[in-house]
């Protein structure tokens, strides 16, 4: 029998079952490993640290191999492989004095090697299960190799499009952010009780969304009142569905770090939402809080976990203070223990005591059956094609037919990497994925010819070419020569029947630590799309981008728009299905897109003010709420999307039984496209002791029509949907008028005021 399961067996006085486990037997099996452990070992379980390339033999000298062999370290990250992560694994349970196993964590932020679209993307496609479906192959996919915790899902809410990490997140609402974040934590974590069960990690609490000026890691201030409504949502969504972590944001609340904020951990978190599980720092988030100005690393050890923080990413200021501060009064050893048994009960749930390598067991070619599978691109590239945003069709451009001679033409027309977006930590081989150029040649071979060219840069700003792409291994896109490759482009165009462009952001220009201060498309892309649309020949125009981007220049200039984001391995296929009308696109727009960069931050469930002025009036109006430039509202707004059919509401009724009103309406296809509509219910409080928003989404129903089908979409409301929070964070709700609003997008919507009483 393995060394691991005699210790074990000899703790517990008996066989465990985790599968059927009770949290009585949980906590039996935790509290008889704790009377064992050493006052170190119960701090090196709070001690999670990057592993490099740990394996075995003279691995073991480095620091890391030394911690786990001492029990000083209860969790790794950035560790990849399932034959490595077994070899390390081996150590802890093999070699050190008890054999407890670590986590193994990884940023499994949007797939593992089948990528699929960002989150942000995945937002947009307002499909909820197939949004859990891709969290679940995510997980499983991971586990097949060894990780067993993700740092996934990220559900702040963010308001300012110039922040890179808007990608990793859903968007700007707090409803359908909570749908989605709790959709991700059941698909990673399912009940723990299947192989491929993962631990998900909500992040970042709290607040990080919001950072000033969009501006990473930079400060975040608000009321309790405007949290509670705005941004705690999805948090809370996360915490009820059963979330097994949290990660501290690098942030303050309330002018103390998220990482030792005890009415942040304790309160609100714990007591107020019932959370169970341990919290982890954000990467060194405890050192950075001396330059926050909260004192010395061993001070702010102190705070954090006395504020309730259970594990220290990479600071290991736990590891290194934790012990003096007992013996010098300032922590009691409660204080670890509290710590070390949230950490060891994840361990447990995860099943990791009963077999500590069930993540990284596999042979070759059975890890081969779960992981870049046919069957999960497939998925992929569904998920993909419903994620891609049909701006603008005019002319009826789109879909494209399969004949003729098609130029494709841009800067991400011909890049594997170029199309993945940000956080792809791990990924397939370049040649197992096709790009946009050969995912086309392939699909329309026989059918039509192809003709490609680059065209221009993704930019020509040399700084902001260099950063784009400073903490990437890889160029996604190649330089080359402006003058030249614009000739070019123009001469393979002049060929063409019809010009798809494929250009907008780069994949890196999004992500942690890739803000943007202009979010207008490169003036090298808008010179070389202006000389294309002289040729006078239909012209589309695919916006690759991983935030909100301004869309001014574009809505005015260009006749054919799709937003398609970054769609992961599957996006060229995926493009394939949509231009060429084998799938109508059925995006809708999670984040307002601006006209221009100065209206951030922008935002559909905006308070009103004294002297509003409409989103659609471009008068200025002297002394009301506006701009010289340009009108308060988006270039496309909140919950907006085309297909190719068109969809004819009928008169919307409201029914109340009580507190609870019910809004329906029909929805027909009028086209003769079958196509897929996000039907969308607002409210708005009228009246109300605090400030209410102009709208707030508070249900939708995504439905699929053939040409000619109707259905009717109700949607009910009750007492929680019309209330709102108090600055203690209280639901309330509070009689009187409330405006009804249903429709096809946040801007074009049937109103009905009605009386709640």
């Amino acid at each position: 029998m393995m060394k691991e399961l005699c210790i074990l067996l000899a703790l517990v006085g008996e066989t465990l079952c985790l599968g059927a486990a009770t949290d009585d037997k949980m906590d039996s099996f935790v509290s008889s490993l704790m009377k064992k452990m050493t006052l170190r070992e119960k701090i090196g379980q709070l001690n999670l640290q990057p592993a490099g390339n740990i394996t075995t033999g003279g691995a073991m000298d480095t620091e890391v191999g030394g911690l786990v062999m001492k029990g000083e370290l209860g969790a790794i990250l950035n560790q990849t492989g399932k034959d490595e992560i077994r070899a390390i694994q081996e150590v802890a349970v093999k070699r050190s004095r008890l054999g407890i196993p670590l986590l193994v964590g990884l940023d499994v932020i949007h797939g593992y090697k089948t990528i699929l679209p960002i989150p942000l993307a995945q937002a947009c496609s307002w499909d909820i299960p197939a949004i859990e479906g891709g969290a679940r192959i995510a997980a499983e996919e991971c586990s097949s190799d060894g990780i067993s915790w993700t740092y996934s899902p990220m559900v702040d809410i963010a308001l300012d499009a110039r922040w890179g990490r808007i990608m990793e997140g859903s968007g700007e609402d707090p409803y359908l952010g909570s749908l989605i974040a709790a959709a991700l934590v059941r698909g990673y974590q399912g009940d723990f009780k299947e192989r491929h069960n993962i631990m998900a990690c909500l992040k970042h609490y709290a607040l990080y969304g919001a950072a000033e000026a969009g501006r990473d890691y930079n400060t975040v201030d608000m009321s309790r009142w405007r949290m509670f409504n705005q941004y705690m949502p999805p948090y809370e969504a996360a915490v009820r569905a059963g979330v097994g972590s949290v990660m501290t944001s690098f942030n303050i609340v309330d002018g103390q770090h998220a990482t030792a904020n005890p009415w942040l951990l304790q309160e609100v978190l714990r007591r107020k939402w019932g959370f169970e599980g341990f919290v982890v720092t954000d990467y060194a988030s405890i050192t950075e809080m001396t330059s926050w100005g909260f004192g010395s690393q061993k001070e702010n050890g102190i705070k954090a976990l006395k504020a309730g923080t259970d594990m220290d990413m990479c600071a290991q200021a736990f590891l290194h203070h934790c012990e003096a501060a007992v013996s010098e009064g300032l922590l009691t050893e409660q204080d670890i223990d509290q710590a070390c048994r949230r950490v060891l009960e994840a361990k447990y749930k995860l099943g990791l005591f009963k077999d500590p390598y069930k993540h990284c067991d596999m042979s070759d070619k059975e890890q081969a059956q779960h992981i870049f599978t046919p069957e999960h691109r497939r998925a992929a590239r569904d998920l993909a094609a419903e994620t891609f945003v049909l701006l603008k069709n005019d002319g009826g451009v789109l879909p494209l037919k399969k004949q003729g001679k098609v130029a494709l033409i841009g800067p991400n027309a011909d890049t594997t990497d170029g199309l993945l977006g940000s956080w792809c930590v791990v990924r397939p081989q370049r040649d197992a994925y096709p790009s946009l150029l050969g995912a086309m040649k392939e699909y329309l071979q026989g059918q039509a010819e192809m003709l490609y060219a680059q065209g221009c840069n993704l930019t020509d700003d040399e700084r902001q070419d260099k950063a784009g792409f400073a903490n990437a291994p890889y160029r996604t896109v190649p330089r080359v020569d402006s003058h030249q490759a614009l000739a070019e482009a123009m001469q393979v165009a002049a060929q063409a029947d019809v010009i798809v462009y494929a250009g907008g952001e780069g994949a890196e220009w999004s992500g942690e630590s890739h803000s943007r201060a202009d979010l207008s498309l490169p003036e090298c892309q808008k010179k070389l799309l202006a000389a294309l649309q002289s040729l006078g020949k239909p012209l589309v125009m695919l916006n690759f981008s991983g935030r909100p981007t301004a869309m001014g220049w574009e809505k005015e200039h260009l006749p054919v728009l799709m937003n398609v984001w970054f769609g992961g391995t599957e996006t060229g296929p995926a493009l394939c299905d949509v231009l060429f009308g084998d799938k109508s696109p059925s995006g809708h727009l999670t984040v307002s897109l601006p006209q221009t960069t100065g209206q951030e931050p922008l935002y559909y469930n905006h308070l009103n003010t004294g002297r509003p002025v409409r989103d659609d009036d471009d008068t200025f109006r002297q002394y009301q709420s506006n701009y010289f430039e340009v009108s308060n509202g988006p270039a496309f707004p909140f919950g907006f999307g085309l297909t190719y059919t068109t969809f004819r509401y009928g008169e919307m009724k409201v029914e109340q039984d009580g507190r609870n009103v019910t809004a329906s309406v029909s929805v027909s296809n009028t086209g003769e496209s079958e196509a897929a509509e996000v039907v969308q219910c607002y409210i708005r409080d009228v009246a109300c002791r605090y400030a209410r928003p102009v709208r707030e989404l508070k249900g939708f129903e995504r439905i699929t029509l053939r040409p000619g089908q109707t259905q009717t979409v109700s949607i009910r409301l009750t007492e929680q949907e019309l209330g709102s929070y108090d600055a203690e964070g209280n639901l309330f709700f509070e009689p009187g008028e409330f405006d009804i609003m249903m429709g096809g997008n946040s801007r074009d919507v049937q109103t009905k005021r009605i009386t709640v009483k």
